[in-house]
């Protein structure tokens, strides 16, 4: 017989024993044989339950599709074939119902070592093989929005704060940070780069400097003194207790007198030219104010070692393909529809290359468009049920039934009689 006979493409029931229950991707007759091999890869125990299934779901779509009463113009390696796309189907479906779900609050996570079946992913070998681990929340972008308001407002973050000085000159109010003579970096410096000033140290000593000691009975506390005859003790050997808010209060009043009253300490930075208050005398020739800065490329352009191998988007989420034997009897069931379904479109695909046979006393119609257009609908309705369902137990949905819940709690007890205390 030809290699190329199309009578070795009939369906003919698999008669596969439990000993030879195994997958492959060559053309052995002897094992359940599929394109990818997707679910072959994991466990010898997962291996040896998709191809006992597959011989199961072989059968049973065949007779749904009239064997033996009815040839079927293809060969069980087809069947196998839709098995394996129908349970792909479902498991992108059941990855995509996740990702919808967590993607927020998983970005910089570990991707995981592999995206093939049968590899351990980052959260252990149940996520490698199955999606249905489930995955830590680690608040996503939170922390990433966190390190950069840290680093802009010099209390952390992931990017290196730089101290550099500028050297006074005595009369010169203005220096231009563009000239590298006017100051001088903890980096390197160069003229393509461009440095973000985070703060200047340039300011007038602390108003509690100018306290008496807040606890010294002196001065505005004699009067009192003499009235209770404390007077006559040294300073310092005598307190008065006072709220911290009179310490707080005297110091913003002093910092606010020299502000107004006096040319305060203070500084303007108008196109990378500094300018110093109050103007530096001849004392301070040499001396030098001191700041702390950014560059600007390690702020926008830098990429944290830790970043590598994180989660970016969708495409890299730490999914893969669900383990077989770990699917459930609905999502069985639904794998097994779709299956048929693919098997209808392809039988009808097939059926379709001829529309009518020729017979001594006529023709016969083949159904090849009927069964197609009736497999493709099973398909969109098989489709359409899977995701409103998953839709149906998402996390918005959680929330929304958790708060019409709540609100009918409230409703019920709005109603309820309150009780009378009598005392």
């Amino acid at each position: 017989m030809s290699a190329y006979n199309k009578f070795d493409y009939t369906y003919v029931d698999p008669t596969l024993t439990s000993s030879q229950w195994a997958c492959a991707t060559g053309s052995d007759d002897e094992f359940v044989n599929v394109p990818y091999g997707t679910y072959c890869s994991s466990s010898t125990y997962d291996s040896e339950t998709f191809a006992s299934e597959s011989v199961d779901v072989c059968k049973w779509t065949a007779r749904r599709l009239g064997h033996p009463v009815m040839q079927i113009e293809m060969n069980s390696g087809s069947i196998y074939a839709m098995f394996e796309e129908s349970v792909s189907e479902y498991s992108q479906h059941i990855n995509n119902y996740n990702i919808k779900n967590w993607m927020w609050t998983q970005y910089g996570a570990s991707t995981g070592s592999d995206h093939v079946s049968g590899s351990t992913g980052s959260y252990g070998s149940s996520v490698g093989n199955n999606s249905g681990a489930t995955m830590p929340n680690n608040m996503g972008t939170t922390f990433i929005l966190s390190d950069q308001y840290g680093s802009s407002a010099g209390v952390g973050g992931d990017v290196t704060m730089y101290s550099g000085s500028i050297t006074l000159t005595g009369s010169k109010q203005t220096y231009d940070l563009k000239n590298q003579d006017s100051f001088e970096l903890e980096s390197d410096w160069s003229s393509d780069k461009t440095y973000v000033i985070q703060q200047i140290h340039h300011r007038a000593p602390a108003a509690m400097t100018k306290f008496w000691d807040p606890y010294v009975g002196t001065y505005d506390q004699r009067m009192m003194l003499d009235q209770f005859g404390f007077a006559s003790y040294s300073p310092a050997t005598t307190f008065i207790m006072r709220p911290m808010y009179y310490d707080i209060m005297r110091a913003q009043a002093i910092e606010t007198s020299d502000v107004i009253r006096k040319s305060n300490y203070s500084f303007e930075i108008i196109n990378n030219r500094v300018k110093l208050f109050p103007l530096p005398t001849a004392n301070d020739d040499g001396s030098k104010v001191w700041f702390e800065y950014y560059v600007r490329d390690e702020i926008s352009d830098s990429k944290p070692s830790y970043a590598s191998g994180k989660v970016t988007d969708p495409s890299n989420a730490p999914y893969q393909f669900l383990n077989y034997q770990e699917i459930n009897a609905n999502g069985r069931q639904w794998i097994r529809k779709y299956t048929l379904a693919l098997s209808k479109e392809l039988l009808g695909i097939i059926r379709s290359k001829y529309a009518s046979m020729p017979l001594p006393n006529g023709e016969v119609t083949l159904d090849g468009e009927a069964l197609k257009a009736e497999g493709r609908e099973e398909k969109m309705q098989l489709l359409e049920e899977l995701k409103e369902f998953l839709d149906s137990v998402s996390l918005t949905e959680k929330s929304r039934a958790e708060a019409e819940e709540a609100n009918a709690n409230q409703e019920v007890l709005s109603k309820s009689p309150l009780g009378i205390y009598l005392g």
